[in-house]
This record gives C-alpha cells, sequence and structure tokens, in this order.
C-alpha cells in the first residue's frame, strides 16, 4: 500500500487531498519492530504519529509511577497511535508494546511541521476537520 494511501485513513488528514497527502507522505519512514518492543513509552515526548502497517500491539498505561501497567486497548494494521503529538508537545498519555513483530509508518513531528509552514493550505484544513471534532465532543457533552 502507498503512504498516501495509508495516511488517507488517518481521520486527521481526511480533508486533505492527493497532493497534500503526498507532500505528507514523502516525509513519512516505514519502521520494524520485534515481539515484545516498546514502539511508545508512557511519558516520553511523542516523536510523531505511528500507522500500524502489520502486526498488533497493546497500548497499556500506568496510572501512577512504579503502579503496574493496566491494557487499556490494542491496534493492529491500518490504525493510527500518536497523531496529537502531530499538534502538542505533552507526553505520551500510554506505552504502546508490539504483540508480534509490526510494522508501522512513522510521520516524525519535526518533518510534519516543516511541510505544514511550506504548505499553508495543509494547516487551514487540519484545522476544520479539528474544529469538526471539537464540535462534535462538545455535543457529546450535552446530551
Amino acid at each position: 500500500m502507498a503512504n498516501e494511501e495509508t495516511l488517507a485513513r488517518v481521520d486527521l488528514f481526511s480533508a486533505l487531498d492527493k497532493k497534500e497527502l503526498q507532500i505528507l507522505a514523502n516525509s513519512c519512514q516505514e519502521r520494524s519492530y520485534s515481539a515484545g518492543a516498546t514502539i511508545m513509552a508512557q511519558g516520553d515526548t511523542g516523536v510523531g504519529l505511528y500507522v500500524i502497517k502489520s502486526g498488533k500491539v497493546r497500548i497499556v498505561q500506568a496510572s501512577s509511577p512504579g503502579r503496574a501497567e493496566e491494557v487499556i486497548g490494542a491496534a493492529g494494521p491500518g490504525e493510527v497511535l500518536g497523531e496529537m503529538a502531530l499538534l502538542d508537545d505533552l507526553p505520551r498519555s500510554a506505552s504502546v508494546v508490539a504483540v508480534d513483530d509490526v510494522t508501522a509508518l512513522v510521520l516524525p513531528v519535526w518533518e510534519f511541521r516543516t511541510a505544514l509552514r511550506k504548505h499553508p493550505e495543509i494547516p487551514l484544513k487540519l484545522l476544520g476537520t479539528l474544529s469538526r471534532r471539537l464540535r462534535k465532543a462538545e455535543a457529546r457533552q450535552h446530551d
């Protein structure tokens, strides 16, 4: 699957056209992780967005330092992890561990931000997507 097609599945990028997706795809790197490897660690600064191309991961979280980790989710092919790291500099809220061998497409935050500076139409479209998400979240709170 081409990197543009993979990124087209990411909700955050749903408003981007093929050319804009290609710009971001050119900044992506494919990475492989062995079963048992930690892909992201809770508390670390996010380095970017990950799209799982093959394999499965489990998402774990410790409620406080030194406490046992609890499995809070799982993800597999086509699923996205860490997209908010592209927009904020907050630490990871959970760890992601490879259940089996995993291949992921990684869009590093510094590459993403460079693309936004060079192509201002992209952040304008992303703002529209984020605004719709916020409206949906607010509507759910009032139901």
